[in-house]
């Protein structure tokens, strides 16, 4: 079956861009989750409420690949000025929380890679009244709008820096080549989560992630405190509890490399393509409601 999102190795030469690590895992987009572990025909009763925001995905995630060879190479420092109106920008259509580091190569998925080895990382945060009503056609609808517009605002935002001089590579919002829940953890933006999702301090658990990879030598790299998330959410299992599928391990796999894994995706994929999404992770998770501090006091103080 023909993929339905764009490979970047359809656009650039894999040989030249930065490669995955020697701990790097394969990545699977959630249209691939579906086609492989789940349902494509239990997931067509959402057609009617995710076509047109799938349709936008997909064309904008061409889009970030289209235009990778364009690099204007001039500079590879940004000005304070041109970095303030970027992160104004950014904010202004929606994003919550940026962050910058470098990319771990054990990031980047296998079979993949990406041109530049420092990342912006964007987050959106998804309006938690609609999340709160999942399983639904409301709260699927809300996970692929914001898929759609983070593929919108990569790919301007991407735009922005070339006509600074400067080079950039747009992350697809959706079927990217990069763990987001682990690069946005490295750029400290908050923690990954039993679920495997990751967990900040704004959003908590309902958002999604997407990068601009970028060769800016300045960028005010950012780091943070979370890993506090990781005990608690060891005591906590409301996740594990919450997910019909049983496929969110109450302890994670430890694979040979050292790394975890939280979710067991095959199962994951079955409620998630027949029942909306499901998306009861996020919505049963101490981290939706609650509110950050006060969870991280509650924690501090109960040791």
């Amino acid at each position: 079956m023909k993929p339905i999102l764009p490979d970047i190795k359809n656009y650039y030469d894999v040989n030249k861009l930065i490669q995955p690590g020697p701990n790097a895992h394969i990545g699977l987009s959630v249209p691939q989750v579906i086609r492989e572990y789940g349902s494509i025909k239990g997931k067509m009763k959402d057609l009617p409420y995710v076509l047109p925001y799938m349709i936008r995905c997909i064309r904008e995630s061409k889009n970030s690949y289209k235009y990778i060879n364009y690099q204007p190479n001039q500079s590879k420092q940004i000005s304070d000025q041109a970095l303030k109106e970027f992160e104004q920008l950014c904010s202004d259509m929606g994003i919550t929380e940026i962050g910058y580091t470098k990319v771990d190569p054990d990031f980047i998925f296998k079979d993949k890679g990406i041109l530049f080895e420092n990342a912006i990382v964007l987050i959106m945060e998804m309006n938690k009244d609609k999340i709160d009503t999942a399983p639904s056609s409301i709260a699927v609808s809300e996970i692929f709008r914001t898929y759609m517009t983070l593929g919108v605002i990569v790919n301007k935002m991407t735009t922005f820096l070339k006509t600074q001089g400067l080079n950039a590579q747009a992350g697809p919002a959706i079927g990217g080549d990069v763990n987001y829940p682990m690069l946005a953890q490295k750029a400290g933006l908050g923690h990954t989560g039993k679920h495997g999702l990751l967990i900040s301090p704004k959003s908590g658990p309902s958002l999604r992630i997407a990068s601009i990879y970028t060769d800016i030598e300045n960028l005010p790299f950012t780091s943070g405190d979370h890993e506090w998330i990781e005990s608690f959410c060891k005591t906590c299992g409301k996740c594990v509890k919450a997910c019909p599928a049983d496929a969110i391990y109450d302890q994670p796999v430890i694979l040979d490399d050292g790394s975890k894994e939280c979710v067991d995706f095959k199962k994951c994929a079955v409620p998630f393509s027949n029942n909306h999404g499901c998306t009861l992770c996020v919505k049963k998770c101490t981290f939706f409601k609650g509110k950050y501090e006060t969870i991280k006091k509650g924690a501090v103080e109960s040791k």
